[in-house]
């Protein structure tokens, strides 16, 4: 099985500078298989093969093979010793170039390779960052408010860039909140209770300030459940605890999508710039 697994990513590496459609599919579909199925020693396979950079070049081509290899970069994603070497072979430029297309599910798996690529490193966070991820995908927002597994994904990605480090496996379940400004969409995102007593509520505010340009605002809250307030005598139902939005219990991050403003860094907030 490990021979058809680098008879695929030689033949990868052989065709993919002329990049013959037809005769790539079958071994990008057999490189996609072995990642899915996290085979052992399968992630370094791809790394040491030299096949990112041919990746890169098929996502920018916008053709047949698109759509595959979007898969199959999005599933690398989830690996750390293939995803750090996703901007040496032009992989993030790639990604967000891809995230102008209308093609739905051609978008939902490059955000979904972004969210997975800056999940817990913040050199793939600055880099994207600084290319300009956060206007993209909050576009995407914008443009396709009723598709529910993009706006997830989406809302994940901005999360993970903002460096809170939001895992698939959380489980988060994001809806639309009420807004108090036209111009504003808020979205909330809760996780699953955490031994029964808490859970994190998560708020996503996308702000429209000028024409063109849009500030992105995230806070995390613990919010306890009716059993953590009656283990402790107060029979109130779920309430939150505490509400300060820069209170010990919660987190407040900040993309603000803009231009020409110096970067502000704090513990608790974390400003990045872009134009939209």
């Amino acid at each position: 099985m490990e021979d058809n697994l680098n008879n695929a990513l030689g033949a990868i590496r052989v065709l993919g500078l002329e990049l013959i459609e037809d005769e790539l599919k079958p071994h990008l579909n057999t490189v996609l298989t072995y990642i899915k199925e996290r085979n052992k020693g399968a992630a370094e396979q791809v790394v040491i093969s030299g096949i990112l950079p041919i990746l890169a070049l098929s996502l920018r081509k916008r053709g047949a093979l698109t759509l595959l290899t979007a898969k199959l970069v999005a599933e690398l994603a989830k690996e750390s010793v293939v995803r750090k070497g996703f901007g040496d072979a032009g992989l993030v430029t790639a990604l967000l170039s891809v995230l102008s297309s209308t093609d739905q599910e051609l978008l939902l798996h490059a955000a979904l390779a972004i969210s997975r690529m800056s999940y817990d490193s913040s050199k793939q966070q600055e880099l994207l960052l600084r290319r300009g991820a956060v206007p993209r995908l909050v576009g995407i927002l914008l443009r396709y408010p009723d598709k529910e597994a993009l706006e997830e994904v989406c809302l994940q990605a901005l999360c993970n860039l903002s460096g809170m480090g939001v895992a698939e496996e959380a489980g988060i379940i994001w809806e639309r909140g009420a807004s108090v400004r036209p111009e504003e969409c808020v979205f909330h995102g809760v996780s699953p209770h955490t031994c029964g007593f808490t859970s994190s509520v998560t708020l996503v505010r996308v702000s429209q300030w000028a024409p063109g340009q849009y500030a992105v605002n995230i806070e995390v809250f613990q919010r306890c459940s009716s059993s953590f307030w009656n283990l402790h005598g107060n029979k109130q139902t779920a309430r939150w605890f505490p509400f300060s939005s820069l209170g010990s219990c919660s987190n407040f991050y900040k993309v603000i999508s803009m231009k020409n403003l110096p970067r502000v860094k704090s513990l608790k907030t974390r400003m990045f710039h872009t134009f939209l």
